[in-house]
């Protein structure tokens, strides 16, 4: 590795840690505000379980697939590479799906983030992963664009490892998300 690409890697981490505390601060303040609801909807009145589970399901099953593309990377396995990617990225695509119709159908009930302060500290907890997913999704876009008409070279496939590291990043953020905001709203009743 040039010392060019350990600066980009070191880069990365510093960028990723920089999200740790960004979502770390918005976890803190949704659990500090969960319960301040104005007399509107509550996290039991307004989750589903089940949907929540299915994204969990779907992220967790497109981290998988993710880490199969990596690896199909590695063993410089262009088509697979390219095959598993985009299994990837129709999953995260179908998770982002669920996510904004379960934001739309909220703000068509009446429970938008103007309505309470838990709702608007769900609403930027879970936007911002959603926004994550959505930068995920570009970067995947590109990644598999340059998978087909570009030669795998070592800063190409630095850049599809760190793809991978943000992916499961957002992965294990989802899932302090459904542990966090979907879980516990519904033993909070």
């Amino acid at each position: 590795m040039t010392e060019e690409g350990d600066i980009k890697i070191f880069g990365f981490w510093v960028y990723l840690m920089t999200d740790l505390v960004i979502f770390t601060v918005l976890f803190a303040t949704y659990i500090v505000l969960h319960e301040n609801t104005f007399g509107g909807p509550s996290g039991s009145d307004l989750f589903k379980l089940p949907t929540a589970f299915a994204e969990t399901l779907i992220l967790l099953t497109s981290s998988f697939t993710c880490a199969l593309a990596t690896y199909s990377v590695y063993r410089t396995k262009r088509n697979w590479a390219i095959f598993w990617f985009a299994v990837t990225f129709a999953l995260g695509l179908s998770f982002l799906y669920i996510e904004l119709s379960e934001f739309s159908h909220f703000v068509d009930i009446g429970a938008s983030w103007r309505r309470s302060a838990f709702l608007s500290s769900f609403f930027t907890l879970v936007g911002t992963h959603g926004l994550h997913i959505s930068i995920g999704l570009l970067w995947m876009a590109v990644a598999i664009s340059r998978l087909i008409f570009r030669p795998l070279t070592p800063p190409h496939v630095s850049r599809i490892f760190r793809l991978a590291f943000f992916w499961h990043f957002l992965d294990i953020v989802w899932v302090f998300i459904f542990t966090v905001v979907y879980g516990l709203g519904h033993l909070l009743k």
